[in-house]
C-alpha cells in the first residue's frame, strides 16, 4: 500500500460526532494508545500483524471470517480463497499480498491448519492465542467506550466469548468496507501506510498532554527516536523518514535541528487522528449494540 493523496470529507460525514465531541475522547485515545503499546511489549511479533493499515485490514478480516464460522457452522470456513473473496472489489491490496500475510500468520502459529491438500481451499482457524490477543484488542476498545459514557460493555462480554465474537465479527465487516477507516486521512496515513507506522503514531498519541496547544502545536517534551526504534525494532533511517515526511507537512516540529530536542505535534494531526479513530469507535459501539440484541 502506498501513501495516498489528501482526501477531504464533508462536515458531519463521519457519523461519529457524538464520540468525537465527547470532552473525554482525547484522554481515552491517549489511554488506548498506551494499552496498545503495552500489548506490543507483551508480544511484538503478534502486534506486527496490525502495525500498518494494510496489515491491520488483512488481520482483522482473518479474525472476522474465523468468528463468523465459529458462530455459525453454515458460514464458509476461513481459507485463502475466502480471504481473497472478502476483499473482492475493494482495491485495497493484491491477492499475493493477502495470501502471503495469511501464510506468515500460519507459520507463526496464529492461524492453525485444519487439513486439506489445496493451499487456497485448505480450512484454517485462528489459534487460541490469536483469539486471546484479538479479545484483548476488542475489550480494550469496549473499555474505552465505557469510560466515555459510563457504560457496562466490558462487564457484559467478560465470561461471554460468544458475545465478544459477535462484536468482533460485526466490527470487521463494518470497518474494512468503510473507506473513512480503510483509507485514512493524509495526516494519519503517512504514518500507518508504513511498516510499524501505527506503533509510531501510538507513541506520539500516548504522550499528548490534555492542556491547550500554543500556536497550533502541542508540546510532547523530549522525544528520543532511539528509544522508539529500539522498542519497535525499527531502523533509525526508517523512523527518520517517517518523521521527515510528517515534518515536511507541518505535522511535527523539533526544537533543534536533525529531529532533536523537544518535539511538538500539530493540532491538525491530533484532530485528524481523533476524527479517524472516532469512525472506529463508532463501528465498535454499533457492533456491540447489534450483538447484544436477542437473536
Amino acid at each position: 500500500m502506498t501513501c495516498k493523496p489528501e482526501r477531504k470529507t464533508s462536515d458531519g460525514e463521519t457519523g461519529a460526532d457524538d464520540i468525537l465531541e465527547n470532552p473525554a475522547f482525547r484522554l481515552v485515545l491517549r489511554e488506548t494508545a498506551l494499552t496498545l503499546l503495552e500489548m506490543h511489549d507483551i508480544d511484538p511479533r503478534v502486534v506486527r500483524y496490525v502495525s500498518s493499515i494494510q496489515k491491520w485490514l488483512i488481520t482483522q478480516a482473518i479474525t472476522g471470517l474465523h468468528f463468523e464460522r465459529k458462530l455459525d457452522a453454515a458460514a464458509p470456513p476461513l481459507t485463502a480463497s475466502a480471504l481473497i473473496a472478502f476483499f473482492d472489489n475493494q482495491n485495497l491490496m493484491s491477492r499475493n499480498t493477502i495470501v502471503a500475510h495469511l501464510a506468515e500468520m500460519r507459520r507463526y502459529g496464529l492461524v492453525i491448519d485444519l487439513g486439506g491438500s489445496d493451499r487456497r481451499s485448505r480450512p484454517l482457524r485462528l489459534s487460541d492465542y490469536g483469539e486471546e490477543m484479538i479479545g484483548r484488542w476488542s475489550t480494550s476498545h469496549l473499555s474505552a467506550l465505557d469510560r466515555l459514557d459510563g457504560g457496562t460493555r466490558v462487564s457484559a462480554v467478560i465470561g461471554n466469548p460468544q458475545l465478544l465474537a459477535r462484536v468482533q465479527a460485526l466490527t470487521v465487516r463494518s470497518l474494512v468496507f468503510d473507506p473513512r477507516w480503510s483509507q485514512p486521512p493524509l495526516e494519519a496515513d503517512i504514518f500507518v501506510c508504513t511498516e510499524s507506522g501505527s506503533n509510531i503514531l501510538h507513541e506520539l498519541i500516548s504522550r499528548i498532554p490534555l492542556k491547550s496547544s500554543h500556536d497550533g502545536f502541542v508540546p510532547l517534551g523530549n522525544f528520543r527516536a532511539s528509544t522508539v526504534s529500539k522498542r519497535h525494532t525499527l531502523s533509525r533511517g526508517h523512523l527518520q523518514r517517517v518523521f521527515n515526511r510528517a515534518k515536511d507537512l507541518g505535522l511535527l516540529a523539533w526544537s533543534q535541528s536533525e529531529n532533536r530536542g523537544d518535539l511538538h505535534v500539530s493540532e491538525r494531526l491530533i484532530r485528524s487522528y481523533e476524527a479517524w479513530q472516532a469512525v472506529k469507535f463508532r463501528a465498535i459501539d454499533d457492533a456491540y449494540a447489534s450483538a447484544v440484541l436477542p437473536e
